[in-house]
């Protein structure tokens, strides 16, 4: 089972996520991790996987591959070992914590592709409450060069938006509404971003709605591990043309993750 935090979570940080959807936690992932992180990153980019994605349309390189920890040595540790479990489970008070998948996102510097507005629970095949991605920097990150801007709340509009693919805005075809246009509702909604040192993170709510702009620097990458958690109240939900996951996990709709594909990887104290 994995290590614990370097401290507890506080009820300050666990009341944030809760009101406003997301919460900036510095300094939780000791330099170590980070350093094999950025190792894998260039790893990966030079052998990227059957589910990796480029998805910068012009100049520049934004890339995307998913469920590392099942397809490369190393990842496993850090789903197992690092804080991160713990991070998710006690942010969401949670009791249990599956990992959902994890994935990179890097943008090269000079990448001026954004990350359109969206949130991340309609991609999946999964629902429920207690959904969270943790979003852990291996570069220092600012406006400039990519930093995620949030709208606090939206995890309690009670709307679920249609996923938006970053490059082909027609693949996927679900029921939902699409995401409203949020740049023209500015005046009316509360925004917030966080700059991040290497081993800062923030943890978002599966339904927050958020975006990023480019990386415009020149001297800098942006290179994040993200990780996607499920808790106590999340069940398999399989609905057509969202997302591939990297198999089937032949279970019934409404089933625990429990699995192979999803297992759980982190319990609390009893």
């Amino acid at each position: 089972m994995p290590t614990g935090p370097i401290r507890n979570i506080t009820d300050d940080e666990i009341r944030a996520f809760d009101e406003d959807g997301v919460v900036h936690l510095k300094g939780l992932f000791a330099a170590d991790w980070v350093e094999m992180l950025r190792e894998r990153a260039d790893h990966v980019l030079a052998n990227p996987g059957k589910l990796s994605h480029e998805l910068a349309r012009e100049d520049g390189r934004f890339f995307s591959d998913t469920f590392l920890w099942h397809q490369h040595d190393g990842f496993r540790d850090f789903i197992y070992e690092s804080p991160a479990a713990a991070i998710a489970g006690q942010v969401m008070q949670s009791a249990k914590i599956n990992i959902v998948f994890d994935q990179f996102l890097i943008k090269e510097p000079e990448t001026d592709e954004p990350t359109v507005w969206h949130h991340d629970l309609t991609y999946w095949p999964i629902k429920g409450r207690q959904v969270a991605t943790l979003w852990l920097a291996l570069d220092a990150v600012t406006q400039d060069s990519g930093s995620m801007e949030f709208v606090k709340g939206s995890h309690k509009w009670g709307k679920r938006y249609r996923p938006v693919a970053f490059v082909d805005p027609d693949k996927y075809k679900t029921g939902e509404p699409p995401v409203p246009d949020i740049d023209a509702m500015r005046d009316e909604l509360d925004f917030t971003r966080f700059d991040y040192e290497p081993g800062d993170c923030t943890v978002h709510h599966g339904l927050l709605v958020h975006a990023a702009g480019g990386n415009t620097r020149k001297d800098r990458r942006r290179r994040a591990y993200v990780t996607r958690w499920g808790g106590d109240d999340v069940v398999y939900d399989p609905r057509p043309k969202i997302q591939q996951m990297l198999w089937e996990p032949g279970m019934p709709a409404g089933a625990a993750l429990d699995s192979d594909l999803w297992p759980r990887v982190w319990e609390g104290a009893a």
